[in-house]
């Protein structure tokens, strides 16, 4: 049976003012609240309170992963470099990367995500697919060398992360993996008290096909999702899409040169001609493995250079610079048109549609032209959607105007299909006697950000406010001062205990009352039980910390209410 957590003892300190460099509620509150401590930039201690609510996260975690058949397993955090180089990630992980070298010189790194090394351990155990199908899971601690690390434990250097593998035999296995996982994630983030998202997503360095992520709406996060107001539909904003919707029968004069000198930017341009920047034609440069490439999307919008290096992954995508424009008589820096640029491959946003007719630059200083117009005088290599999404863009579902929200990336589960099984060269026997390609599944939740999120979801102005699942304790037993209450106080403490409770008991000598009850509620336990005033009658006062409402009760009647 656990301790009774007397807050006398108890290593936690409280802090009336927020981190100076505290800009979001999990970095104030946890740090005030005295559940985590900075040890550096974007690395933290969880301190006894903050070490709770993070395994019970984890134990709501396990306990759903084990009831889909997931075996647990922990790999080390500290890997040789060669399964990275073998699949791509070792370069493609970039500055991210920790990198390390041991006395022997010898290169390592410190993991950031375990697909490699999950598909080696299964080459060496399973042999057979009557070995498979499997799931293999862990909660380890993982690392990205973030350039920013910031919003407190939301975006760290290192942060705790729940990552499985499925591994079958058929496409047919996987997407049943894939749906297990799914629900699966559906009941954790519903136990934890989360209000989420399942939106369409794209798999990134990852690797992989269908891909999902689970967003919990909340202004501190960093993801943009878009949400339909009249359907279901939601999704990522890299992972939206706009139907290419040709115009036909629509007849234009003839493209025409205009004189339009210093106006080398859509603004210049648009304000110069009096006319909207959707009228005109943007024309952006980039380098794709060092081929200047054009893309082009109308001038009211921009490029989200995102979207563009996902489609065009695993190529290295990056904008140009003056000196690409040395010796390319070709390219008009602030002028350049999809009309005749022969040297250059020309991509397109589906908006830039067949039929449709642009102001746009001419390939020449100081000149523009007039409907030029798509499919008659220029064509597109192809069309990709890169642009950046914005409020009110029809939804690819229904075609009602999209809403765009902020949220936190609290899961993510893809179908990689034989991307890794393919690099280590990942076969089992198969009922035929010959070799089968595995196929497999990966699907992550943020351990440590979940904490952060259910923080920034829930905590009012007196502070954290967690659900009984997740609470370092039931109960915050408060003793008011005096020695009849403090008395009082530690006796229902234990009798809680003793059924089964959790219970916190503040009986610090010397503390004022006032400060009490604001820890109480800083610290965010379900239910505050108060020895005040009426102690020497044997009457607690019982209080909801989430709804604030209030009851006086006799001793019995609280225990027999909060052991029910």
């Amino acid at each position: 049976m656990a301790q009774v957590q007397r807050m006398s003892r108890l290593m936690v300190k409280t802090l009336r003012d927020d981190p100076a460099d505290a800009e979001t509620l999990n970095h104030k509150l946890l740090v005030r609240a005295g559940y985590v401590r900075r040890t550096a930039a974007g690395i933290w201690t969880w301190l006894p309170l903050g070490k709770k609510v993070y395994e019970n996260v984890a134990r709501v975690v396990r306990e759903e992963m084990d009831a889909i058949g997931g075996q647990e397993v922990l790999l080390p955090a500290l890997l040789p470099k060669e399964p990275y180089e073998a699949s791509g990630r070792y370069e493609e992980y970039g500055d991210l990367l920790f990198r390390l070298k041991d006395r022997k010189g010898s290169e390592y790194l410190l993991g950031p995500t375990h697909e490699e090394i999950f598909t080696q351990v299964v080459k060496d155990q399973c042999a057979s697919y009557k070995d498979l199908p499997v799931i293999l899971y862990q909660i380890q601690t993982k690392y990205r060398d973030e350039a920013r690390p910031r919003a407190g434990v939301l975006r760290g250097r290192e942060f705790q992360m729940k990552d499985s593998y499925s591994f079958d035999t058929s496409d047919e296995g996987l997407a049943e993996a894939y749906a297990l996982h799914r629900a699966a994630y559906q009941r954790i983030f519903e136990r934890l008290g989360l209000d989420y998202r399942i939106v369409s997503a794209v798999s990134g360095a990852m690797g992989g096909s269908a891909s999902e992520e689970f967003l919990a709406p909340a202004p501190a996060g960093e993801d943009t999702f878009v949400d339909c107001p009249a359907c279901d539909y939601a999704a990522n904003t890299e992972a939206v899409t706009f139907a290419l919707k040709p115009v036909e029968g629509a007849r234009h004069p003839a493209a025409e040169d205009l004189d339009t000198p210093d106006t080398p930017t859509i603004e210049t341009l648009a304000q110069h001609l009096g006319v909207p920047a959707s009228a005109t034609l943007k024309n952006l440069l980039v380098k794709v493995d060092g081929e200047i490439v054009a893309v082009g999307v109308p001038g009211d919008r921009e490029v989200d250079l995102g979207k563009l290096a996902e489609h065009l992954a695993p190529a290295e995508v990056e904008l140009v610079t003056a000196e690409d424009f040395e010796g390319r008589d070709d390219l008009v820096r602030g002028y350049i048109g999809p009309q005749g640029l022969e040297k250059v491959r020309y991509l397109a946003d589906p908006r830039v549609a067949p039929g449709t007719a642009w102001i746009t630059g001419a390939n020449k200083p100081d000149t523009h032209a007039k409907n030029v117009v798509c499919g008659r005088d220029f064509e597109v290599d192809q069309y990709l959607d890169v642009v950046v999404v914005q409020e009110g863009d029809p939804c690819p579902a229904c075609g009602a105007g999209l809403k765009l929200d902020r949220a936190i990336e609290i899961g993510h589960i893809f179908q990689l299909g034989r991307k890794y099984a393919d690099t280590f060269q990942l076969d089992v026997l198969g009922q035929n006697g010959k070799p089968v390609r595995v196929t497999m599944g990966s699907y992550g939740i943020g351990v440590s950000r979940a904490v952060a999120a259910l923080v920034e979801q829930t905590a009012d102005e007196q502070g954290l406010c967690w659900s009984k699942e997740i609470a370092p304790a039931d109960v915050h037993v408060v003793a008011a001062g005096k020695a009849v209450q403090t008395e009082l106080a530690l006796d229902v403490a234990e009798q809680l205990n003793a059924a089964g409770v959790r219970v916190i008991v503040d009986d610090r000598a010397g503390v004022s009352p006032g400060v009490k009850f604001t820890d109480a509620e800083l610290i965010g336990v379900p239910k505050i039980l108060v020895a005040g005033r009426r102690s020497a009658e044997g009457v607690l006062e019982l209080k909801d910390r989430r709804t604030g409402e209030r009851e006086e009760l006799p001793v019995a009647d609280a225990i027999a209410r909060l052991t029910a």
